[in-house]
């Protein structure tokens, strides 16, 4: 039975990455323009992050599945600097949300590397003895 902070993991990164499939267009104005290839982003960091979200329930894959989820966290975070840059385009939006999610970024990838802590510690443990 997977533990509590993987089910919330899982179920967070499983929301968004749907919604990367649901709200496109506002996922797309995010996005800063000096990057291309806004809806192809948009898309693929949703399928990283639908694959993300199963794989961090299976042991087996939970590891590599942790650390994706934990570069896609960095991957996306120039979007949070946008968002938070340019509210003005971001009406529906509360600026304080945009401001207070730059730092919990930071929060959610500590907590995703605490999460998987059983499975770092045996790897290294494994890594140790052979």
């Amino acid at each position: 039975m997977p533990r509590i902070p993987l089910l919330l993991i899982s179920l967070y990164f499983l929301i968004g990455g749907v919604a990367h499939f649901v709200a496109t267009d506002a996922l797309i104005a995010a996005m800063p323009d000096y990057l291309s290839y806004h809806r192809e982003l948009v898309y693929l960091s949703g399928v990283f992050e639908l694959l993300g979200a199963i794989g961090i329930l299976h042991p087996k894959s939970r590891l590599l599945a942790g650390f994706g989820l934990m570069a896609l966290c960095v991957a996306v975070f120039p979007a949070n600097i946008h968002m938070f840059l340019h509210p003005q385009q971001f009406s529906d939006v509360s600026p304080w949300f945009l401001m207070i999610r730059l730092p919990l970024q930071g929060v959610f990838i500590w907590f995703i590397w605490w999460a998987i802590a059983k499975e770092r510690l045996d790897f290294w443990e494994q890594r140790k003895n052979h």
